[in-house]
């Protein structure tokens, strides 16, 4: 038995065990950075100013005791549902992992879920308690509370002027919260070691709700050996470790951003906390990570950022810019296809000469962008365009995919930074498989694996069968060295009025690597008899260009209404086409008025594309599209 396996075997019960043996073995060891308010009042007290703060392990455990103590004051027993609706945040993780340890099991909620849908996951979990990061969330709950019928007490992390008032439900702020678990500890000092030594690691510990593409979310039911076996499994896989500094900016209340936070106990490295999105930029040379998470949204952004900078500055930049992106895709897919050849990776001399002008030039400043330490970059939720990939680990910030899924606990599969293949997400977790159906599809098994979804049997049979295996839906294989590839959503491939089969997410994938201008894309195509696009594009990079090309005068809308635009974007389409079988190609595409946002619905929180959403809004201009199909 290998080393990983033992520890994966001998795991402790719950995450909460993982946490105070982590205190133990390293209390004065800094746990956590997250950025705070000046005092207005101090020598640089300007208003508005932050300073990055930390807490070390045992800072950490009292007041993680002191919340846990403190739901307990209120009442809160085991499996008890305890809400947390907030931003990534140093709270969160303390509101957490303060159920865990009072033996409670959390349900999250996304900041930016509507009312009604949040009223529907509290009341669906019966949560007796909710974490609400400000008034707004607060005011969610009140607006709501005649269905609430379970809910009690509202903690709020930001503590606001007035708290309204409803029938039965008790506001305080974090901070009474944990006076009052300090005073419940001082007459029964162990009490958290005591919840904590009865969790049993098949009880509840976390209801994520899956944000659907239709219908109302289903409640993933996670047991507390998912998140236990997730932290030892992502350490023991050396995808974590000890000296890291990660950068944690994804939403908590998604499976990605939590999981991490288990591999990050069982580690014992630093994690800096700060989930606004307007900051990544800035954070980054501050916190200087060593490893970030991320969706691959983002690398596009950064990616069409640094090709519209360099387009800007026209002349010999912008064709130095094109020379090296070239060069670091060459050299990228050039040593990864000797890296699988002969476990080594190496390059011709010319072009390993070429990649390293282009790095003096181009790739250092990359680099350096993200901090300058960055040894890897976990990305998921989303496919990554693998020509993107490849630029990026060509200029030496690894993105590192991996796969799996809210039912799983997120991590199944992830790429290992000292032999990660681009165009696939990696080698299986010390302890979970993998197999392909029949059909393609991929079936996972092992501890991440969910006990089903909440109050709903039939589903749950539907995915989950007797022996463990669960299907996921997506459409994969198995590569060299037992990599696994995703080719796509089982349900997202369609077929044409022709019989020919399309993966939509290739084309997708294909478009976003070759126009810097894409923000979002989706094809469509299923029983037509040609495929057509609905494009989205990023206003960071468009404006710039518009400005250039007399249309500074407009706005966005009237931009991407223009001939230019649609122009400049039918020549991407063309080149896009020329790689695609003549099924594939899009024959037409309408450019949105906005690009898709989560505000209307169209993306989920993690930034999937909700195809159903967009299909039903854009329904006039798909038409439009294939008026006169049958003569086409």
């Amino acid at each position: 038995m290998s080393t990983a396996q033992s520890m994966i075997e001998s795991r402790p019960p719950s995450v909460a065990h993982l946490f105070l043996n982590r205190v133990e073995a390293t209390p004065h060891a800094e746990a956590y950075r997250f950025p705070a308010p000046v005092d207005e009042h101090a020598a640089d007290g300007a208003p508005g100013a932050e300073q990055w703060r930390s807490l070390t392990w045992a800072q950490t455990a009292e007041r993680v005791k002191a919340v846990a103590a403190g739901l307990m004051a209120l009442g809160i027993e085991a499996e008890d549902r305890v809400a947390i609706a907030s931003s990534t945040r140093v709270e969160w993780i303390i509101a957490d992992l303060g159920n865990m340890c009072a033996g409670a099991a959390t349900t999250t909620v996304y900041p930016s879920t509507n009312a009604d849908e949040t009223a529907f996951i509290l009341a669906n979990s019966a949560s007796k308690a909710l974490f609400a990061e400000n008034a707004g969330q607060l005011a969610k709950a009140v607006a709501e509370r005649a269905q609430l019928p379970a809910l009690r007490t509202v903690v709020l992390f930001d503590d606001t002027a007035e708290r309204p008032e409803a029938e039965g439900l008790e506001v305080l702020t974090l901070a009474e919260l944990e006076e009052r678990g300090a005073e419940y500890l001082a007459e029964h000092p162990d009490a958290v070691t005591k919840a904590v030594e009865a969790l049993d690691k098949e009880q509840l510990a976390t209801l994520i709700y899956t944000s659907g593409t239709t219908g109302r979310p289903k409640g993933v039911r996670l047991v507390h050996d998912c998140w236990s076996y997730e932290g030892v499994a992502q350490q023991e896989s050396g995808l974590l470790r000890a000296d890291d500094v990660q950068f944690m900016w994804l939403p908590l209340s998604h499976v990605f951003g939590k999981t991490l936070i288990s591999g990050q106990i069982a580690t014992g490295h630093v994690m800096a906390v700060d989930g606004r999105v307007d900051r990544i930029v800035h954070n980054l040379p501050v916190i200087r990570p060593t490893l970030m998470a991320s969706a691959p949204r983002i690398f596009e952004k950064v990616y069409n950022g640094i090709a519209g900078k360099a387009r800007a500055e026209g002349g010999a930049k912008y064709k130095i810019f094109l020379w090296a992106a070239k060069v670091a895709r060459d050299y990228a897919r050039t040593t990864q296809a000797n890296q699988v050849a002969t476990g080594r990776e190496s390059a011709p001399f010319a072009l390993s000469l070429q990649h390293t002008v282009a790095d003096k030039l181009v790739y250092a400043k990359i680099r350096a962008a993200f901090g300058g330490r960055l040894r890897g970059s976990v990305s998921g939720s989303a496919a990554l365009a693998p020509e993107i990939g490849f630029f990026f680990k060509g200029a030496g910030v690894p993105v590192l995919e991996g796969y799996g899924l809210t039912e799983t606990s997120a991590g199944s599969t992830v790429n290992r930074a000292e032999d990660f293949r681009v165009g696939t997400v990696g080698l299986p977790l010390p302890g979970t498989e993998v197999r392909i159906a029949e059909d393609g599809e991929i079936l996972l098994r092992g501890p991440g694996v969910m006990r089903g979804y909440h109050d709903l049997p039939e589903q749950t049979a539907e995915v989950l069968e007797s022996d463990g295996w669960f299907h996921t839906g997506d459409i994969g294989e198995l590569v060299e060295d037992g990599y696994l590839r995703i080719t796509d959503r089982k349900k997202d491939v369609f077929k044409t009025s022709g019989g020919k089969y399309v993966a939509p997410s290739e084309v997708e994938g294909k478009f976003k690597a070759i126009c810097p201008f894409v923000s979002n894309i989706l094809v469509i195509g299923n029983g037509r008899n040609y495929c057509t696009a609905l494009i989205g594009l990023d206003e960071a990079v468009l404006m710039p260009w518009a400005s250039d090309h007399g249309l500074a005068d407009r706005s966005y809308a009237e931009v991407v209404a223009s001939p230019e635009a649609k122009e400049l974007v039918d020549g991407y389409v063309r080149k896009v086409n020329a790689e695609l079988q003549r099924w594939q190609t899009i024959k037409k595409f309408t450019l949105l008025p906005r690009d898709l946002d989560i505000e209307h619905g169209e993306l989920t929180p993690s930034l999937k594309i909700k195809r159903p959403v967009v299909e039903r809004t854009y329904a006039d201009a798909v038409a439009e599209m294939y008026a006169g199909a049958n003569e086409a």
